[in-house]
């Protein structure tokens, strides 16, 4: 079974800094990215940062579980390695790129889902929407607020 993939962007009031910080501090992101239900940070490095993320999602059809390895390369991206969940295989990046001397950022979401099953193409856009624009029209608002 093949997956599928799709990557969108945003451009965000907001340094790649802020962006990458605001996506790292795990235990609040439910608090304003609407489809994240719960994070739980597992392991951190010796700076304290998250290296393994358990993640509940509403994809809108499904809520689904997903754990996830945080590889850093701050404040320039922030990648993952999908370790175990409901879906077959998931990675994602972020990536940001200063704009405007570094006070705003173009922001680039690029993931790659194989959900184990054949999905419809309807379904496939509606996780798409629920997961990927989702993500960055909340991190948007979250940052310009």
């Amino acid at each position: 079974m093949a997956g599928y993939g799709d990557c969108q962007t945003a451009e965000i009031a907001a340094s790649p800094q802020a962006c990458f910080d605001a996506l790292t501090d795990f235990e609040r992101l439910p608090e304003w990215q609407g489809a994240v239900r719960d994070v739980e940070v597992l392991e951190r490095d010796a700076a304290g940062r998250g290296t393994i993320v358990e993640y509940v999602v509403d994809a809108r059809v499904k809520t689904v579980r997903y754990r996830l390895r945080q590889v850093y390369d701050e404040p320039d991206r922030l990648a993952s390695e999908y370790l175990g969940g409901d879906f077959r295989d998931f990675c994602g990046e972020w990536r940001f790129e200063p704009r405007d001397g570094g006070t705003h950022t173009h922001v680039e979401l690029d993931l790659r889902i194989d959900p184990g099953r054949f999905v419809p193409g309807v379904v496939r856009k509606a996780i798409s929407d629920a997961v990927m624009r989702r993500a960055l029209s909340d991190l948007k608002a979250h940052l310009e607020r």
